[in-house]
């Protein structure tokens, strides 16, 4: 079933603001087709047993019941009624998940999962998360920065580093650390540098319920390109007030231009964060900063964050990651498409308090659970694949990701997690045995399925897109110059049902098309059939091998 070029769009982000950031947060709630959307951070995915039991219970009683996990490693709430504001808020601060109500959307902070587990990283930076939310939330003006602004903390390893964040520490051998700033994810340009004319057909992400920096893993283009960022060494003991300092220089620098930027890349070219004002801001507090070299920086000494990482080669892998000494070892699983029910997220948490009490969200939409004897992980590892949780990196389900879709979003128009779930279902058989954490499958690119252009959440870097539209789903490779797209699925029938109505019914809730802004009929896809799935996914399948 060969696949028929064509231009790929950039998927850049537009570099002039014209409103406000309406990221969602815990205490700015976004209204969706399914009811208000919350967002809560938790900076490098670290949850204890009792924080996690408590976002169950709120998703319980105040949600839809499910919890989705996003790829910054933060946790949603969807379906939430209009009047549970103050009660979200209040029982999310006494589980001490709302630490500051002035900062609780800039708590942006991604962290290498395993670091500290398993021996692979240069340090354990869990620290330098932990004293750098500590320093964002004492911050007054820290609040200033958008709620899309993101800090990565990677301990060497390269995992992180490959998210395409603002501003991102890197540990190095000799008690130092690498501080670098961001570049365009979408043109790999360094910040300040003259944003290129969009293709036609290009698109933006703009979406404030899935903007795109809680799009899956980010783009190598972040990591290196024509215009290298700014790369600083700083001392270790300085790096998180070293990253503090370069986020608040670009909040600074934001405020005086005048310009609504919202990420370091939308800085005009006069008030960039060049090496000499990050470097002036660090002096200031008395940091010694030194230079990297470009090349030093992305694929030199560091050896992390290269162009040559793909997102999903990039995560922590599946199954059980021994711990150093032997004895003990962490559980790495994955959320289907995103998104675990309550009796999943339950099971996540009691596993969490057979190990040390501790769970970490990941980046790549995933849970660690660190601190198991080793006999537990291997029964607790059965216990979760047999709930249906992602449990083994051979799996079909692993690096595959959806938008909401119908019914919850009126702007779908499909059932695109339905869609994806059936075409997903039969490809391969459940593991028996957890796959060897140093033994990873064939390499693949990750999956995304989308219910209209916006493909909001959609990943960075290369990335088969399957994507909704009037007549079925078109299926292309994202992140090239070129890519490949293949159509699937009947045009719809004339006077036909919509996709989304039966949907509704099941779930016994209104059907999103019949709201004023949802897409008509006309503007539908057709159902897609079990035969249509079957092709769906062989299509995709043979879409994500990397030659």
């Amino acid at each position: 079933m060969p696949l028929t070029p064509t231009t790929a769009p950039t998927g850049e982000e537009p570099r002039s603001r014209t409103g406000d950031d309406a990221c969602p947060g815990a205490l700015r709630l976004h209204r969706a087709d399914d009811g208000f959307l919350a967002r809560v951070r938790l900076p490098g995915g670290l949850l204890t047993a009792d924080q996690a039991e408590e976002l169950a219970l709120v998703a319980e009683a105040l949600g839809d019941g499910a919890l989705d996990v996003t790829s910054r490693g933060n946790v949603q709430v969807r379906g939430l009624g209009s009047g549970c504001g103050a009660e979200l808020a209040e029982r999310l601060r006494s589980a001490g998940l709302l630490p500051s109500d002035t900062h609780e959307r800039v708590r942006n902070v991604a962290l290498s999962p395993l670091s500290g587990l398993d021996g692979a990283g240069r340090a354990d930076v869990t620290a330098w998360v932990r004293e750098l939310d500590g320093l964002l939330c004492g911050t007054p003006a820290a609040a200033g920065l958008s709620g899309r602004f993101l800090l990565a903390v990677d301990d060497g390893r390269g995992d992180v580093a490959t998210l395409g964040a603002d501003v991102t520490l890197i540990a190095e051998p000799d008690g130092r650390a690498l501080l670098r700033v961001g570049s365009d994810p979408a043109a790999g340009r360094a910040p300040g540098a003259p944003a290129p004319q969009r293709p036609t057909g290009a698109r933006a992400d703009t979406s404030p319920a899935a903007p795109p920096g809680e799009g899956a893993a980010g783009s190598a283009a972040a990591c290196g390109g024509a215009n290298p960022s700014p790369a600083l060494r700083v001392p270790a003991d300085a790096a998180p007030r070293a990253a503090l300092l370069t986020a608040l220089a670009f909040a600074a620098a934001s405020r005086d231009s005048g310009a609504k930027a919202w990420r370091v890349w939308e800085l005009p070219a006069g008030q960039a964060l060049t090496e000499s004002r990050v470097r002036a801001a660090l002096a200031r507090a008395g940091i010694d900063a030194e230079a990297v070299p470009a090349r030093e920086a992305t694929t030199g000494h560091t050896g992390v964050g290269t162009p040559q990482t793909a997102p999903l080669d990039a995560g922590p892998a599946l199954g059980l990651v021994p711990a150093p000494g032997g004895g003990r070892a962490a559980l790495s699983v994955a959320a289907p498409l995103g998104r675990l029910s309550l009796a999943q997220w339950r099971l996540l948490v009691a596993t969490a308090r057979a190990g040390r009490g501790e769970m970490r969200v990941t980046p790549w939409r995933g849970v660690v659970v660190p601190g198991l004897a080793t006999a537990d992980a291997r029964h607790w590892w059965g216990v979760l694949a047999e709930a249906g949780l992602v449990t083994d990196a051979a799996s079909a389900w692993h690096g595959v990701g959806a938008c909401t879709g119908r019914p919850g979003c009126a702007k779908s128009l499909a059932d695109v997690r339905a869609d994806a779930a059936g075409a997903l279902a039969a490809t391969t058989p459940s593991p028996t045995e957890p796959t060897p954490a140093d033994r990873r499958p064939e390499r693949r690119l990750p999956v995304y399925w989308s219910g209209c252009e916006r493909r909001c959440g959609h990943p960075r870097g290369r990335w088969v897109d399957v994507l909704a539209g009037a007549d079925g789903y078109r299926i292309s490779i994202e992140g090239t110059e070129r890519t490949a797209a293949r159509q699937v699925a009947p045009a719809p029938r004339p006077g036909g049902p919509t996709p989304g109505a039966a949907e509704a019914e099941r779930a016994g809730t209104p059907d999103a098309t019949n709201r004023p802004d949802a897409p008509g009929p006309t503007e539908a896809a057709a159902p897609v059939g079990p035969l249509r799935l079957a092709e769906l996914a062989t299509t995709v399948a043979a879409a994500r091998r990397v030659p």
